[in-house]
């Protein structure tokens, strides 16, 4: 199983999967991360992992369509298998869906059907809400709507502040998500060798 991450980014999340395929704990082999922000910082991250990092912009491309073609012979020339969304700010479209049908999944910071799309961390706090979480889904061709794997929930504490969530949802973030591949890269390479 031959892996890419797609991020837009930070890479937080990236090097955290980094780090498990150095410690040997995820299936498969961490081939490639792809970014759509050549100056995001995961670059430099996928750098001092020695991992193949490719970056190239919708607007050089001259298009969405054009962007998803190129994207999708990237992942074809590195002989991808599955792909991991870490932050990855765009939709994925119907040339790379149809290509890896339930082979992309996707890091999502909210408990899904809740606050779909951007800002989740924050649209959760200014509601006043409870809690929120993290979820682990399949791509389809909506916004955050494909299958869910698996959620964590984060209590929104009294003393929050945004800042003070963000980096508990993203420590949640840290410890499911490397969990759920693990999961679901082991459920597939047992099914192929059947």
């Amino acid at each position: 199983m031959r892996v890419a991450v797609l991020a837009s980014g930070n890479g937080t999340n990236f090097e955290v999967i980094a780090e498990r395929y150095q410690q040997h704990a995820l299936s498969g082999e961490l081939a490639l991360l792809f970014c759509n922000h050549p100056d995001a910082p995961v670059m430099q991250r996928a750098a001092r992992f020695g991992i193949p990092a490719v970056s190239f912009t919708v607007k050089e491309c001259g298009g969405k369509e054009a962007y998803e073609a190129r994207l999708l012979q990237v992942l074809q020339d590195y002989q991808i298998d599955f792909i991991a969304l870490a932050g990855y700010l765009r939709v994925v479209g119907p040339t790379i869906l149809a290509a890896y049908p339930n082979r992309i999944v996707n890091l999502h910071p909210a408990l899904l059907p809740a606050y779909p799309g951007l800002h989740s961390i924050e649209r959760a706090f200014e509601a006043g809400d409870a809690q929120t979480g993290v979820t682990v889904h399949y791509i389809d061709a909506g916004l955050d709507s494909g299958p869910i794997i698996a959620q964590a929930p984060v209590p929104i504490l009294p003393t929050d502040d945004l800042a003070t969530l963000e980096a508990r949802v993203h420590e949640k973030e840290h410890q499911l998500y490397p969990a759920v591949l693990k999961d679901v890269l082991t459920q597939l390479e047992n099914e192929e060798e059947k």
